[in-house]
């Protein structure tokens, strides 16, 4: 059984209760029990000086890669379960690309096992929406689901044909499961690395046009609409994207979505150089397009902000731009970038905290992300003043594919809370 905690004098910014004030929050056994006045026979065995911090709800992340099982070379569900609470995450959910493929419930158990074991983050499964992620034959939705899988998806792994993915959101619905979707046709992706355009005829590398990713989108929605099903669109790159899930939603679809850290923070030119820490897909696009993100952040259109952290080995960035392996490891580094972007102007703090906590939690129709009281005590405290230095041996992610090292950011978190329990305390990991 947890114990009492008071977390005293902190700012309390919690968007699910439209709450941003200096205040005192109160946990036992678990769960929030007040915030403001103490209950009457609360006697803490532990007093958090929280002057000068932030008290937030726990962030949730609807994409971080774990690489468990299968992939223990690039990372682990132990190691990254860990980089998570070191910044400022108490849940994430994992996609299904791992070995063997997450289509069955005894990959599901497996994950849960090793979370539990982990004892750090929260960890919430995806499971495969084929079997095999081969997008030919429907994967068992009803046992993943009873497994515990929070939705299904088939990442950017392509369909047999569109009678496939219709018959995949017919199922979803019937069992009433959330189809994670990634947007890509593959016929227009094909083998680009980079968004097509200027920077990539001047680089000479293949590039991915916008198309590639607003098609899939117009293509998904109207699937959605005919079978009734629950999408949510992940890691949106592209203006129009915006546009059309804006427009869907005002239609009255069962529709979400998500953007990717990077693609609010970069465009392609950064690329200029070739640098292989910049390689993600989506890719970096236009500022146009991260105007736009950002804006459909500030709006409320885009539900939250995941990392779609994806930790890799060292050999994987070690090649050609084109050939490296796609994706940085960001998770320790998201809440100082998501501030500087609210210092900067770019996002406004509720609506940046949103897309972090309740938004996502609202994705998932799951009571998390919210410090009500009577919610599990899932909390970050943040010094958003509190200047660091990335360095590799910093991080706690297996892997150190962070395009940031030997970068001073702002802001992190140094406590965090998972239903009552302190799993991360940066002062004691600094000993």
């Amino acid at each position: 059984m947890s114990g009492r905690i008071l977390i005293k004098g902190g700012r309390i910014i919690d968007p699910s209760q439209s709450l941003d004030t200096h205040s005192d929050l109160y946990i036992a056994d678990g769960e929030v029990v007040a915030i403001g006045a103490a209950p009457g026979d609360f006697n803490a065995d532990m007093v958090i000086d929280a002057a000068g911090s932030w008290v937030t709800p726990g962030l949730v992340d609807l994409c971080a890669y774990l690489r468990e099982p299968g992939y223990e070379h690039k990372a682990s569900i132990a190691s990254e379960s860990l980089a998570a609470v070191k910044g400022g995450f108490t849940t994430l959910c994992c996609p299904p690309a791992t070995s063997p493929v997450n289509d069955t419930a005894a990959v599901t158990n497996l994950i849960y096992d090793q979370a539990l074991t982990a004892g750090k983050a929260k960890i919430l499964p995806i499971g495969a929406l084929t079997k095999g992620l081969a997008g030919e034959q429907l994967s068992e939705m009803h046992a993943l689901r009873e497994a515990g899988c929070v939705g299904v998806s088939n990442l950017r792994y392509p369909f047999r044909d569109n009678q496939v993915m219709k018959r995949c959101l017919e199922y979803a619905c019937s069992q009433d499961i959330t189809v994670f979707v990634c947007p890509e046709d593959h016929a227009l992706a094909k083998d680009g690395c980079v968004h097509e355009g200027a920077t990539s005829g001047l680089l000479g590398l293949s590039g991915i046009p916008s198309i590639a990713e607003t098609m899939a989108v117009a293509q998904w929605l109207i699937l959605a609409e005919e079978t009734e099903a629950r999408i949510h669109l992940g890691q949106l790159s592209c203006a129009k994207s915006v546009e059309l899930i804006a427009d869907a939603k005002r239609r009255g679809l069962k529709v979400t979505c998500d953007v990717a850290l990077a693609n609010l923070i970069y465009t392609d030119a950064v690329i200029k150089d070739f640098n292989p820490a910049f390689h993600v897909r989506p890719p970096l696009r236009r500022e146009e397009d991260r105007k736009a993100l950002l804006n459909g952040v500030n709006d409320g259109v885009i539900d939250a902000i995941c990392s779609h952290h994806q930790p890799h080995e060292s050999a994987a960035k070690l090649a050609p731009f084109a050939e490296t392996r796609s994706g940085m490891s960001v998770i320790e580094t998201v809440l100082p970038q998501i501030l500087a972007l609210t210092t900067s102007g770019e996002l406004r703090l509720d609506a940046a905290m949103r897309a972090l906590t309740s938004g996502p939690a609202q994705v998932l129709e799951l009571s998390m992300g919210s410090l009500q009281v009577g919610s599990a005590a899932d909390v970050a405290l943040i010094d958003p003043t509190e200047k660091w230095l990335v360095t590799e041996s910093d991080l706690v992610s297996k892997g150190k594919n962070c395009p940031w090292l030997d970068t001073e950011l702002v802001g992190l978190a140094y406590k965090t809370i998972v239903e009552g329990r302190v799993v991360y305390d940066r002062s004691m990991m600094m000993e």
